[in-house]
């Protein structure tokens, strides 16, 4: 954010009137009022920014006429010189716990001002809010609400984490640890007013208005101190009911007196906003409840966490010695959290090197973070690593921290408050390793980037990558390609990354790893370039790869793989065989392949000699060019079928067919016997029979085979959609009309193999009843031509097939095929002799 727009942003709200007296409104923008601090909340705290460099501060802002109440001048005075000695304090004692002055104190005659660093609340604001939330839903009475009415008015409503009320806890201590053992002073006012919550979310120790020296040689050695007195206006004095005893009995104080203060803290912060003691600034009142402390202490010790409950109690012990140090009470369990230390690092990182940092960076922070709670990402750590993203000695290692954040992070969250301060990251100068760690982990911030600042942020620096004379940087860059292509706009894929990937391959043709990442961006950006493109650009570099390294070769066949799949990729059969396969078959015989891999490129090699062979056979076919295949040589088991022998259709004249009838395997035998034993009557005759039948198969066939391999296959020519189960059906059952005289030329038809239905067992047959008979209005007669088949085809079934039969029922159904037939046979020689 600019500094104009932040100082626009407070120009719409009035400053205060007082402080346009201050000479610090010369250095600042001042906006609204954010909070309240100091004894008795006497400090107005407002955001504001400074005019130089736009830098967020927070204003403290003392208003004199606040005090006439008080009228006494005396005593105003007194106020605003200890208001204006604390601040000069929290300018001497600089630590990362303690409140950072960034402007100090101004005064006039109504105001007194300085500024400090980004301040959202004091725990005095947040603790009300909770204690006013509690009351309101308990439905108080009325002596609480009279209490509540001495609180301070100015709330805030803020939901700490359990993590920030250990962390924030931890950092009053280190500030303490500080004060005590560096400082060799004591706070005496350690309570609510006096600890700010910063807007990063860390708790800093401020209220030095009352620090009393100590004893550098030993600090719990307890020195002289005055108790809170109703002499002394309330601002003057500590918070009454944060005061350790010995202070308000005795007069004494030593550093354990603030580790009293702190538990005091502790259980107020657990107590819903309540302090134990509540005085109502009465010292009879307080003395009063501190004996019936260790009570309260018990009654609220089970909100406390189990690891903090022992050094709650010892803490408000009223024997001194009996509390731990500020030392001590940071070494106990419950502040030992990874998540803590990290947090408590990053409030020190300005005190550290650069190797301490980057080891941080890279993996304290980094494995903590999946276990810091979101609103801390972005409020505490986000802001550290924004400062130091600016240094190009870290960004390496702080780039890793700010990923993960990013990865993890809502587009909202990441438009408002990641990207505003991440875009400087894209355009300032960097080290090689931090651009190689931000290209290849670019796909992760293109997720949430908005489409405008792609193009206007990131790609620019992709595209300036392809350009570095690092190797490591170029690689990277393809690493990115790969990765965000789907980001890209096909016209900058064509106009500015196919280019750039050219580029690169011409400068790195030895490098393997360039190579390999070459490929893998052709293979992600092949299917968004024309087919031109692809001709013209794309295959000659495919050429021109050496393929003796098998990670290269097989991304080289998998790219041709890619390209058979679709004709739009210009891979024709020309270029297949000419340049493509002749690249590739010398890789057959590559040693370096793994069985893998050479089955994947024995694959693609198939299916290219597959297209060729399909293309080819095409054109052949089209210009009426016979080309013998192979697979005509191959002696397939369905080749042999008769089913694939295709013959004309032959017709018999006068031929009906009717429904075909199921007839068991003795009855077809019975029927065949009978017929045989008729012709046995004249053996003349049946020579005669089987001497015209071979001459007539043999005129009709041309061979004078009766076999019953030669029967199926005749009876396959004359029915071509017969299957091959078919021709091995034996006696059929034709029934032949009797010649009569009204048919010229009839005669007694001859016999047919009857069809085996392929669903019928070897001893299961189906029989066809067929009716030979002339048409009765006079049709065409059966000639001479049509008996060569009737009697070759079915002598040789009756032959195969005969059995005795004593069936007596079957004899009579007729004289049976044969006898028709030696019947109609007989009476045509004798008629020519």
């Amino acid at each position: 954010m600019g500094a104009r727009t932040m100082f626009s942003k407070f120009k719409s709200s009035s400053a205060p009137n007082a402080l346009e007296s201050n000479p610090i409104w010369h250095y600042f923008e001042v906006g609204k009022q954010s909070a309240t601090a100091g004894p008795e909340q006497v400090w107005r705290i407002l955001d504001a920014y400074r005019k130089s460099d736009g830098k967020e501060v927070s204003i403290f802002l003392f208003e004199k006429r606040s005090a006439e109440k008080l009228h006494k001048p005396k005593r105003k005075e007194t106020v605003t010189e200890i208001l204006r000695g604390g601040v000069r304090q929290l300018e001497r004692f600089r630590h990362p716990k303690i409140l950072q002055v960034m402007h100090t104190v101004e005064e006039c005659s109504e105001t007194l001002a300085f500024a400090s660093e980004p301040v959202l609340a004091s725990l005095a604001n947040v603790l009300a809010f909770q204690e006013a939330a509690a009351i309101a839903n308990a439905q108080s009475s009325t002596t609480t609400q009279q209490n509540v009415q001495a609180r301070p008015m100015y709330t805030k409503e803020y939901d700490m984490l359990d993590i920030e009320l250990k962390y924030g806890l931890l950092q009053i201590t280190e500030a303490l640890s500080f004060l005590h053992y560096s400082g060799h002073v004591l706070h005496r006012n350690v309570c609510p007013s006096s600890i700010l919550i910063t807007k990063k979310g860390t708790w800093k120790l401020a209220g030095l208005d009352f620090i009393e020296r100590v004893n550098e040689i030993d600090g719990l050695e307890p020195v002289t101190c005055h108790p809170w007195t109703s002499r002394l206006p309330k601002m003057a004095q500590p918070n009454l009911d944060y005061i350790a005893p010995e202070v308000q009995q005795d007069s004494i104080c030593s550093i354990l007196s603030d580790m009293f203060s702190l538990g005091m803290v502790i259980c107020a912060v657990f107590n819903q906003g309540r302090s134990l003691i509540q005085s109502n600034h009465s010292c009879s009142a307080y003395l009063k409840q501190i004996e019936g402390l260790e009570e309260h202490v018990n009654n609220i010790l089970p909100r406390v966490p189990v690891p903090l409950q022992e050094a709650v109690v010892r803490l408000l012990h009223k024997d001194r010695r009996q509390r731990p140090t500020a030392q001590l009470l940071s070494l106990i369990k419950y502040f030992s959290d990874p998540s803590v230390h990290a947090l408590q690092f990053l409030d020190v990182i300005n005190m550290k090197d650069p190797t301490q940092k980057t080891h941080f960076y890279k993996n304290t922070l980094k494995e903590v973070l999946p276990y810091i709670p979101r609103k801390l990402w972005y409020q505490h750590i986000w802001p550290y690593l924004q400062l130091e993203s600016k240094s190009q000695e870290v960004l390496a290692a702080v780039l890793q921290p700010m990923l993960y954040i990013i990865q993890n992070s809502t587009v909202e969250e990441y438009e408002s408050i990641i990207l505003p301060t991440f875009r400087a990251v894209f355009s300032t100068p960097k080290s090689i390793q931090a651009t190689v760690i931000l290209l290849e982990n670019l796909h992760l911030i293109l997720e949430k980037t908005p489409r405008d600042d792609i193009r206007s942020e990131v790609l620019p620096m992709l595209y300036a990558s392809f350009e570095s004379t690092t190797t490591q940087v170029q690689a990277a860059a393809l690493v990115a390609v790969s990765n965000v292509t789907e980001y890209l706009d096909d016209m900058a894929i064509r106009r500015m990354v196919l280019p750039k990937l050219k580029g690169v391959f011409e400068k790195n043709s030895g490098d393997v790893r360039i190579m390999s990442n070459v490929l893998s961006c052709i293979e992600c950006i092949l299917e968004r370039l024309d087919k031109q493109q692809i001709i013209d650009e794309v295959l000659p570099l495919l050429w021109e790869v050496k393929l003796q390294e098998p990670e290269i070769a097989i991304r080289v066949v998998n790219i041709y793989r890619l390209m058979l799949n679709d004709k739009k990729y210009g891979l024709s059969v020309n270029l297949m065989a000419t340049r493509v396969m002749p690249s590739l078959l010398p890789q057959t015989v590559n040693p370096a392949l793994n069985l893998e891999q050479f089955t994947i490129l024995l694959e693609v090699l198939q299916e290219m000699l597959n297209h060729i062979d399909r293309n080819q056979r095409n054109k052949l076919k089209l210009d009426n060019l016979s080309l013998p295949s192979p697979e005509r040589h191959r002696q397939l088991r369905h080749q042999y079928s008769s089913d694939n022998m295709h013959a004309p259709p032959f017709n018999i004249p006068n031929l009906r067919i009717e429904q075909r009838k199921t007839s068991s395997a003795e009855d077809m035998a019975r029927k065949n016997s009978i017929g045989s034993m008729s012709m046995t009557a004249s053996a003349e005759n049946m020579a005669r029979k089987n001497s015209m039948a071979g001459m007539l198969g043999s005129w009709w066939f041309g061979s004078s085979s009766s076999t019953n391999d030669g029967n199926f296959l005749r009876v396959a020519n004359a029915f071509p959609n017969r299957r091959l189960s078919d021709n091995t059906l034996m006696t059929p059952k034709i029934r032949i009309a009797p010649s009569c005289a009204s048919s010229p030329g009839g005669t007694p038809g001859g016999g047919l193999p009857i069809r085996r239905h392929s669903s019928t067992g070897p001893q299961e047959r189906r029989g066809s009843n067929i009716n030979l008979s002339p048409p009765t209005g006079g049709g065409m007669p059966i000639t001479s031509s049509s008996v060569p088949y009737l009697l070759s085809s079915s002598m040789n079934s009756i032959r195969g097939t005969r059995r005795p039969s004593v069936s007596s029922t079957s004899s009579q159904q007729g004289s049976g095929l044969l006898h028709q037939f030696g019947s109609g046979m007989y009476q045509l020689f004798s008629g020519r002799s």
